[in-house]
């Protein structure tokens, strides 16, 4: 990225009463992260000399939700008076001449790439440049109108607009890039005789025109610059961003069963491999990487976990903070929580459940268990029905079970409890002791038979 020396302004003061949360507007989340989080991320990519950040509504929550973020200068604007009123109460602050990205704070799908085109063209002698897209429905965003020779001359405002200028379908989404002494300078002549008594940010723009300043433009996406003032915007953001993520990891050559943005969900980093598939309506949190080849079923959720090469999550799978090996099986319907690490090989099936748990190379627990706080070697075979007892009821403790270990089916290890390499453990057995040798082990049991047994019948009322 770019080692253009700037500074940035970002305009966050505003109370978004048609969201009707309690919850600033720009504290809402797109894919998992709040729209200010993701303009700041994109912003810092770039490595500004400073971060202006104005503030007003809620300032004390925006402050705590911004408190990791230590590069911040907070820029409090009292009064609500306009975009104009706003950006000049962080413009006053800077004391030097540094270029300056002005912006707002609820554009969450700027890329930084996009942001660099604007430092780009004002290297190349521009004054100032502005971000616009073009609309097929512009109602309600400022117009950007030129003079005849294709210049821009202006940004009119919706309720100000003539009708000619509401037939324009360019429009400014609100990102500016200019010096900051010439911000200054514009935003001390900016007056509020408008319909809405306002200080209009975009009056700086006739400003600089009558000057003679050259004011240039890089036109991008529309979704890239959408806003959202409502939940139903939020929603469409939502949708946007996910169609911006599967046409980039079907270009970095994931294979995916559909475009529909609902078919994935990616709120954090995914990392993968050759060949990698995954079929429709699967979502990912955090950090996920997968290796060359694997498969992943529908309606998985994954969150911060790694998969090796060659393995296959079958449908309805939930993994979450675990580690799965090469040449794998998981699921359907399976459930690996926290800690959790299957080695190469082995299986994880339907309606079995991990947690804290390592199950070894080649091992299988094919269905209907609970392996919690639990050790498992190499070619163990844990029968449908088992549960690791690991809670009783104040602490948690764990299981050990050896390398060629065979558990029947409906069996209860109460942990503490270790077993050997090359045990047996009958069907339903409950083991309360340590098995030191390869042994049979087995609860004695009768079977009963009664040959003259009636049913109970139905008492008539």
């Amino acid at each position: 990225m770019s080692m253009f020396k700037f500074c940035s302004i970002v305009l966050a003061a505003g109370a978004g009463t048609r969201m009707k949360s309690d919850t600033p507007k720009i504290m809402h989340k797109v894919a998992g992260k709040s729209m200010i989080k993701r303009v700041l991320e994109q912003i810092d990519i770039l490595k500004p000399e400073r971060n202006y950040l104005v503030y007003g509504f809620k300032g004390e929550l925006l402050q705590e939700h911004l408190k990791d973020h230590t590069n911040i200068i907070w820029a409090y604007q009292q009064e609500q008076l306009g975009t104009a009123h706003a950006a000049k109460v962080a413009a006053d602050l800077i004391s030097d001449n540094l270029p300056t990205l002005l912006m707002f704070s609820d554009n969450p799908l700027i890329q930084a790439s996009t942001i660099e085109k604007l430092f780009v063209q004002f290297e190349q002698g521009s004054d100032i440049v502005l971000m616009t897209t073009v609309l097929d429905n512009p109602f309600g965003y400022g117009r950007v109108v030129r003079d005849q020779s294709g210049n821009i001359k202006a940004i009119v405002e919706e309720k100000d607009a003539s009708d000619v200028e509401r037939q324009v379908k360019e429009v400014f989404p609100g990102i500016i890039f200019l010096n900051s002494q010439n911000l200054q300078n514009l935003l001390a002549q900016v007056d509020n005789k408008n319909a809405q008594n306002e200080y209009y940010l975009t009056d700086i723009i006739k400003l600089a025109y009558a000057q003679g300043q050259k004011i240039t433009s890089v036109t991008t996406d529309f979704k890239e610059v959408s806003s959202a003032n409502t939940k139903y915007q939020l929603a469409q953001l939502e949708d946007y961003y996910h169609q911006m993520q599967i046409k980039k990891l079907s270009e970095q050559g994931l294979i995916l069963h559909s475009i529909q943005p609902n078919s994935i969900t990616l709120t954090g980093e995914l990392e993968f491999g050759q060949d990698c598939d995954v079929d429709v309506n699967c979502q990912f949190h955090g950090k996920v990487k997968l290796g060359n080849n694997v498969k992943i079923g529908q309606g998985c959720i994954i969150s911060n976990c790694q998969i090796g090469d060659n393995t296959v999550i079958e449908p309805y799978t939930i993994m979450q903070d675990s580690v799965v090996g090469a040449k794998c099986a998981i699921g359907p319907f399976a459930r690996l929580r926290p800690n959790s690490l299957i080695s190469d090989k082995a299986k994880v099936g339907n309606f079995v459940e991990t947690k804290n748990t390592k199950l070894g190379y080649a091992s299988k627990a094919s269905h209907l268990t609970y392996l919690g706080d639990s050790e498992v070697g190499a070619d163990v075979n844990i029968g449908a029905g088992v549960i690791t007892c690991n809670y009783d009821g104040a602490n948690k403790f764990k299981t050990i079970i050896g390398d060629n270990v065979f558990v029947g089916s409906d069996c209860q290890l109460v942990a503490p409890v270790t077993i050997a390499n090359g045990a047996t453990i009958a069907a339903g057995t409950t083991v309360l002791k340590d098995v030191t040798s390869p042994a049979l082990v087995l609860n004695k049991k009768e079977t009963l038979v009664k040959e003259d047994w009636q049913r109970p019948e139905k008492i008539k009322k």
